[in-house]
């Protein structure tokens, strides 16, 4: 469980590591360029272990597969190819702009995680939360918890984050179908910025995984590696 006092010694680093990669992104000249600028700080992935019985461990070869297309595709000075893991309520939260989210089932925090949560998502921090299948009633009520003067809402095709490295004209793509209904993008918008990414129906972290684990053809894996490639450009560019 983390302190305030300990909250605010990472913030400082949460906020560089964003300006930092951001600049590393921007200053490519393409997509496809290798160089970080000089001075560019190392950029990670964190993967939220949070309580309530749900399997957050799931998509278990997804951001290995995720910071490998970074590194290939685009200037991040990523720091490696292994995920860190936290947990909601701990200090280390703030030494990652970006954390991902997924699996089935119930997600539950206590009070401390929450006020935690706000804190690292308020200074700057971003959350992607992929529905596996089952995770979104309970994220959508710990998350009333963390924002309760915000909500999430669909966001339109028009939405930067559909536009930035890769053009997806009608929003996520499908990967796997579960409720029959349209693969569906939700956020939290906190002061003018997305600060927490909701994606339902489309199972984008398990086109991630590697291709013996679901056996998605080469389309399918394509078009969530391009998806989570723009999720995380919009994430520290904005």
């Amino acid at each position: 469980m983390s302190s305030p006092r300990a909250a605010r010694r990472f913030r400082r680093p949460l906020r560089g590591l964003i300006v930092f990669a951001a600049l590393a992104l921007l200053a490519a000249p393409g997509v496809l360029a290798q160089t970080a600028p000089p001075g560019a700080r190392s950029f990670g992935i964190a993967r939220l272990k949070y309580g309530g019985g749900g399997d957050w461990y799931e998509d278990r070869t997804s951001l290995v597969n995720l910071m490998r297309a970074l590194r290939d595709r685009t200037t991040i000075p990523v720091s490696s190819d292994r995920e860190a893991i936290v947990e909601p309520g701990s200090a280390s939260l703030f030494q990652y702009p970006f954390v991902f989210a997924c699996g089935h089932g119930n997600i539950k925090f206590t009070d401390a995680e929450v006020k935690n949560l706000r804190r690292y998502l308020t200074g700057g921090g971003f959350l992607w939360v992929d529905d596996d299948f089952g995770i979104e009633p309970s994220i959508r009520r710990e998350m009333a918890r963390v924002f309760p003067d915000a909500a999430f809402v669909e966001l339109p095709f028009t939405h930067p984050v559909f536009h930035s490295l890769y053009d997806f004209p009608s929003g996520l793509p499908k990967i796997h179908e579960h409720s029959g209904g349209p693969a569906r993008a939700l956020g939290i918008v906190h002061d003018g910025r997305l600060a927490v990414l909701l994606t339902l129906d489309t199972d984008l972290g398990d086109g991630l995984e590697d291709e013996d684990v679901h056996k998605d053809p080469p389309d399918k894996r394509e078009s969530a590696l391009r998806m989570a490639l723009n999720i995380v450009q919009h994430a520290l560019t904005h």
